[in-house]
């Protein structure tokens, strides 16, 4: 009894074909977790990062969990934001920088009253509306301790369309962040972006504005075990639930 257990569990740890398979839900975001689980998605924040080609500012801001609008403020970089293959980004004073930020925007709040609003239409001040980025079951929600779980995972066929949650500018379309695969991420705003991970092919480009609701991806595998999308809604570089965008499923 004891030879077939053991030949048993030899088939099943045989069955990988010797390729290594990311986790299904742990991503590449900074985070204390400490379980093991948790640890395959953890990415310590560095003290400098040297461009990559397929980078962009935003792609480098959301691997580590930072507002791309501080990462820019360090590095003294302007919008439109743009990088080069090779350039050394700063991270050192990230901390510095964020608790700056965070005051500044506490200030600006008590002073409300006498500051002048910003004109409608404006990025920054843009109300969203939020759409499912493809039709599905949601197999894993968001929580805010685990490292791997910054978004819900929803299952679907390979091959079924992906839209856009929301109208915005693809800042990033590509396959250089570990275990997301074929990746997209919009930003709709000063605010908000989100993402589109794991898609079997992307349509659309880095620089392209899309519409609510256009098909941008096409749904698939790519980083992970399973056909699903793995879709997160970040603010201010942080990552929210988006079940608490997304209207209700019928």
């Amino acid at each position: 009894m004891r030879i077939v257990l053991l030949l048993l569990i030899f088939m099943l740890t045989s069955c990988g074909g010797g390729q290594a398979v990311a986790p299904v839900g742990s991503y590449g975001y900074g985070s204390k977790a400490k379980t093991s689980q948790s640890n395959a998605g953890q990415v310590k924040l560095p003290t400098v990062y040297k461009v990559k080609k397929g980078d962009t500012l935003y792609s480098i801001s959301w691997r580590y969990g930072m507002d791309y609008k501080i990462l820019a403020k360090i590095n003294h970089i302007r919008p439109p934001y743009r990088i080069f293959v090779g350039q050394k980004l700063l991270f050192k004073s990230y901390r510095n920088t964020e608790s700056t930020t965070k005051s500044t925007a506490t200030a600006s709040k008590k002073t409300t009253k006498t500051t002048k609003p910003e004109p409608k239409g404006t990025a920054s001040n843009q109300r969203l509306t939020w759409r499912w980025p493809t039709k599905g079951e949601v197999i894993s929600t968001y929580s805010k301790s685990a490292a791997g779980r910054k978004g819900i995972n929803i299952s679907g066929k390979s091959g079924q369309q992906v839209v856009a949650a929301a109208s915005g500018k693809v800042v990033y379309s590509g396959n250089g962040l570990p275990r997301y695969g074929n990746l997209l991420i919009i930003k709709h705003n000063d605010v908000y972006l989100s993402a589109y991970a794991h898609n079997k092919s992307l349509l659309v480009k880095e620089g392209q504005y899309v519409k609510s609701g256009q098909k941008i991806a096409l749904l698939g595998r790519t980083g992970t075990q399973r056909d699903q999308l793995h879709f997160e809604i970040r603010r201010n570089g942080k990552p929210v639930d988006p079940m608490r965008f997304l209207p209700k499923q019928r």
